[in-house]
């Protein structure tokens, strides 16, 4: 693989997102990518990456399974890639969907519902990971590997239990044991290794663990930088300056973040590169950012005075200072011009509120790159370069002004 590939992603050069593989004849696909979770924040990414003329293993056809039919900003159907929405907890509608598809010899699976409990998140998501390789694995005769995307709370377990449970210290590295505790994250491996075992060796596998996560899916649940966008369009919309809600902590420790970018190419390199086969990656950036560089640059952005940790007294939640928003956030729509979206698709006030206060508090999310670059994925981004490039994507699909 050339490491120019790497260079030019990372260093962000300008492209155009385009159907670069247009007109390809069927016969001419190298790589057939089943992309599950399409229109999430990785989902999105790898999308928009696989069938551009550069990226390694293709011409590469993709189709692009998601719960929802696409959303306006997303790519269209093309030769190279096709739109398939389906309910993954529905095994008979995912083998209805899924059956033809004979040809598939990739599968990146992006996909998370989130549930109430852990409980419930191990029980939904192991079975619809579950529903989709019971129908690929037997059936497609040329299928060479199964990626799936898990994350860093595969070291602090489920929400619920973060902090309050015995951690590793970090920085986290792939060869450190399970916690002894519920984690769907674990129950996901498990169906992907028997998965795959079935195969006898034939399907290789491997498993990508992010951190805070900064891409363009704006009615993605865990979208950090859409929501921050919306919180400050609706602050300048009211004349407010942009307080900083939460903790001294998250204010000033530092952390890793995950270009969506950046994971969609780890992703893509795993799953052509012989040196990835069945091993587990993190993924991220591969500096460190905090929140106090990152606030003032969500500020300029929108043209608002800032205002950071100003003592224990003046921390709020986001989500109740965001209650009842909804005609504010109609009327921005309106004036702005921007595309129809509702307050409650395009803004998570929980995971604002769980990233200022939890972040320094009780996440440590800090986690090494060196196997990752021992094995050849030589991929970074700079983080602050990265938050801005996320928020001029949503200004330039009009999600937010």
């Amino acid at each position: 693989m050339s490491l120019s590939w790497w260079w030019t992603r990372s260093v962000g050069a300008v492209r155009e997102r385009k159907d670069e593989l247009a007109g390809v004849p069927e016969h001419s696909f190298q790589s057939v990518a089943l992309v599950v979770g399409s229109t999430g924040i990785v989902g999105a990414s790898l999308v928009d990456i696989l069938p551009r003329s550069d990226t390694p293993g293709g011409p590469w056809k993709v189709y692009a399974l998601s719960r929802r039919p696409p959303p306006p900003w997303s790519l269209p159907s093309s030769s190279s890639l096709t739109h398939i929405h389906v309910d993954l907890t529905d095994f008979a509608a995912v083998a209805e969907a899924l059956t033809p598809l004979t040809d598939i010899t990739h599968v990146f699976y992006v996909a998370w519902s989130p549930r109430a409990t852990e409980a419930e998140n191990q029980e939904a998501n192991s079975a619809m990971l579950r529903n989709v390789l019971s129908v690929v694995v037997p059936n497609c005769p040329a299928l060479a590997h199964v990626s799936l995307q898990t994350g860093t709370k595969h070291y602090l377990g489920p929400f619920e239990l973060i902090g309050k449970i015995p951690t590793p210290d970090p920085p986290y590295t792939e060869d450190v044991p399970r916690l002894d505790c519920p984690n769907f994250y674990y129950d996901q491996e498990d169906v992907l290794f028997a998965a795959v075992s079935r195969r006898g060796g034939a399907v290789s596998w491997s498993v990508h663990r992010p951190n805070l996560i900064l891409g363009f899916s704006p009615r993605s649940f865990f979208n950090v930088v859409c929501s921050l966008c919306v919180y400050a369009a609706i602050c300048r919309k009211e004349g407010v300056a942009l307080r900083w809600p939460g903790c001294l902590g998250s204010w000033e420790s530092f952390s890793n973040a995950s270009d969506a970018d950046l994971i969609a190419e780890q992703h893509i390199w795993a799953a052509v590169d012989p040196m990835a086969k069945n091993q587990a990656f993190n993924s991220n950036n591969g500096d460190l950012y905090n929140w106090k560089t990152l606030w003032p640059v969500l500020a300029a952005r929108f043209g608002l005075e800032w205002t950071g940790y100003d003592g224990e007294e003046k921390q709020f939640k986001v989500s109740e200072a965001m209650a009842g928003k909804e005609a504010v956030w109609a009327e921005i729509v309106r004036e702005n011009g921007l595309v129809e979206t509702r307050l409650r698709d395009v803004a998570d006030w929980w995971l604002i509120d769980v990233v200022v206060y939890e972040h320094g508090a009780n996440w440590k999310l800090l986690d090494s790159m060196n196997k990752s670059k021992e094995h050849g994925f030589l991929g970074f981004r700079d983080t602050v370069k990265s938050f801005n490039k996320w928020i001029d994507k949503m200004k330039a699909c009009k999600i937010v002004p």
